[in-house]
């Protein structure tokens, strides 16, 4: 079907004249018309009761409305996620909410800067999602904590993060600090594992959140203690709003960049990791 057809039928029904739609589509009366009967062709039904004084849409008008609507704008997503906007290049990007929170915003405002000409997207998912939208191509490089290890994935390290345990409050104990009002940030499978080996005996946490900015917040805000990365706290700490909690175990996680390895775009790859580092390092 022709995308003009969908067009022209929510314009005259946006306007209700057949005149008016023709001059905010740049288009003859006549072509307008034709359009509309062409698709009440195409669908066996009619789409507007015609009067001398109004246009309305009928009951079947009604009901291509909402499936205009979205076709409309499915199709300019999948335009503008194809063309890039006429950009030369192009790259899409995913990752977890808790690496965009802590690692990627320097980073892509960094390549923003520096690479001005390069269409950008980005998606926020879940490992499993982040996984899946690199194997079906959707996205062209991801960012993880845990990378799965496959022959069609090129993965290489990037950052590390240095994780601290901080609380709203001096506390003199780890085991008094992950005894209470503990929030479990996720930072992956590993550090769940880390955590229960140098708390054997910590209680099942009450709050497990998936953003450290969020877990920030809360701190601030409710009171507890978390691990959280040492960049992110420390001024906080510095100004005394946040306590290293004394002799509790940090940790570090690494951070991974993924892509496909028969990647078509590993010229741009390749140039975009290579400003990873210093944005890192800051971020971590």
């Amino acid at each position: 079907m022709d995308i003009e057809l969908l067009r022209t039928f929510l314009e005259v029904n946006r306007v209700r004249h057949f005149g008016h739609a023709a001059e905010a589509l740049h288009v003859t009366q006549a072509a307008v018309s034709a359009r509309i009967k062409q698709l009440e062709t195409l669908l066996d039904v009619s789409l507007f009761d015609r009067t001398r004084r109004a246009v309305k849409l009928t009951p079947e008008g009604h009901r291509l409305r909402r499936h205009a609507e979205r076709m409309l704008a499915d199709w300019r997503k999948a335009r503008q996620e194809v063309t890039a906007g006429g950009a030369r290049h192009q790259l899409s990007v995913s990752s977890s909410p808790r690496l965009w929170d802590i690692l990627l915003q320097k980073w892509l405002i960094e390549l923003r800067r520096q690479q001005a000409d390069l269409a950008i997207t980005t998606y926020s998912l879940g490992p499993d999602a982040v996984i899946r939208q690199l194997l079906d191509g959707v996205v062209d490089l991801a960012f993880l904590l845990d990378p799965p290890q496959l022959d069609v994935l090129q993965v290489r390290e990037v950052a590390t993060l240095r994780l601290t345990l901080v609380s709203s409050t001096p506390i003199l104990s780890p085991a008094y600090a992950v005894d209470q009002d503990f929030i479990m940030v996720d930072w992956g499978l590993a550090h769940a594992l880390e955590l229960q080996r140098a708390f054997p005996d910590m209680p099942e946490p009450h709050t497990r959140l998936a953003s450290a900015r969020l877990a920030l917040e809360y701190l601030r805000t409710l009171g507890g203690s978390a691990y959280l990365p040492v960049g992110m706290v420390s001024s906080l700490i510095r100004r005394r709003r946040l306590f290293v909690v004394p002799g509790a175990p940090r940790f570090e996680r690494a951070a991974f960049a993924i892509h496909a390895v028969r990647s078509d775009r590993k010229e741009s790859i390749e140039q975009v990791l290579a400003m990873f580092a210093p944005a890192a390092a800051r971020a971590s």
